[in-house]
């Protein structure tokens, strides 16, 4: 088959990265693999949409560093093709690195990522499903009983009200946003900083205020879900801890945070059990939960990461098994051609 992974652009991904990881995979399996960025889709006056590629030569690959050399060579001379020799789009970029030098590009996944599902490519995660959750407001829609009191507002007497309602202090973070950038922890609304704080974490958004979960001091808990299911292979759950730098309270790897093995819990599981119904209907097909004590602190749908140091971790090859699951759906795609649903086949 032949898999495209849309990202943010090439030139910002990394060896490192689970996209790197899942597109390593996806060669050693013998796929076509071609990597997409935000301005290469056309749609033409026939209504025929093609998609200008880097093309991954046919290679072993043994490490993540060759591929990604091989890309970015790749990159210098892209090729174009018709939408329909494309057999799965794997939306793979953060929306908020372009929100604000390149709004343009922060919704093309979404948009053509749309076309190209109406034109038969499996597309993953569903770019409807995607379309709501473009900001941190996706959590709120999930269950109650999974999720820290939020107060979302730009109003700073509001949020300062909040603060002083919730005595273990709560997390300050900006609505749209990623990689831990303007996070704060308020312990009380008589704090000196509190205006400085706000003006950093909003800029000319809305601002989360969340209520501090006092389990997240020693970092939350990764866990992967794959159609809708927590991730397994060889009996090792996809899940990691993040923990935080020595003062800061962000676990986010690229924050300072590490990650250490962890013993999934029945807790977490069932809130993996209490989010599945809606993130099936939604067509996430994989997802990673960030929880800390029994709250879901965050639903990363875009581009969950730490693949590649799972594997690393458990020796537990996770990317296979990822890629393993599109060929599945696209051997459903060709028995059922497009009666079925792109938001139901992502999930199945």
């Amino acid at each position: 088959m032949r898999i495209a992974f849309f990202v943010n652009s090439i030139e910002s991904e990394t060896p490192g990265y689970t996209t790197t990881t899942l597109a390593q995979a996806a060669v050693q399996r013998g796929h076509s693999v071609v990597y997409v960025e935000p301005g290469d889709f056309i749609l033409r006056p026939d209504d025929n949409l093609a998609v200008s590629v880097a093309v991954l030569p046919n290679a072993p690959y043994r490490t993540t560093d060759k591929l990604y050399a091989a890309l970015k060579d790749a990159a210098k001379q892209k090729k174009t093709f018709p939408t329909g020799e494309v057999d799965i789009l794997f939306l793979r970029n953060d929306p908020s690195l372009d929100a604000t030098d390149r709004p343009w590009a922060a919704n093309a996944g979404v948009m053509f990522g749309r076309l190209a599902a109406e034109r038969g490519v499996v597309v993953v995660n569903d770019p409807d499903g995607l379309a709501q959750a473009q900001s941190k407001l996706y959590l709120q829609t999930f269950p109650e009983a999974v999720r820290p009191a939020t107060l979302i507002s730009r109003s700073i007497v509001e949020i300062r009200a909040f603060i002083d309602k919730n005595a273990k202090g709560c997390i300050v973070k900006p609505l749209q946003g990623s990689g831990g950038k303007n996070v704060f922890h308020i312990a009380t609304p008589a704090d000196s900083n509190l205006n400085q704080i706000f003006e950093a974490a909003s800029g000319d958004g809305y601002l989360i205020a969340q209520v501090y979960i006092p389990e997240a001091k020693a970092g939350d808990v990764r866990l992967f879900l794959m159609n809708g299911l927590p991730l397994m292979r060889d009996g090792n759950y996809a899940a990691f801890r993040r923990v935080p730098a020595k003062g800061d309270v962000r676990s986010n790897i690229h924050a300072a945070g590490t990650a250490r093995k962890v013993k999934v819990t029945d807790t977490m599981l069932r809130i993996a059990e209490m989010v599945r119904p809606k993130l099936v209907s939604d067509g996430m097909f994989l997802v990673g939960l960030d929880i800390a004590g029994d709250k879901l602190l965050e639903i990363n749908v875009f581009t969950p990461g730490g693949l590649s140091r799972l594997a690393d971790m458990y020796k537990t090859d996770f990317a296979t098994h990822v890629i393993v699951a599109l060929e599945e759906k696209l051997t459903l795609r060709r028995a059922y051609g497009k009666t079925m649903p792109n938001s139901r086949l992502a999930t199945l």
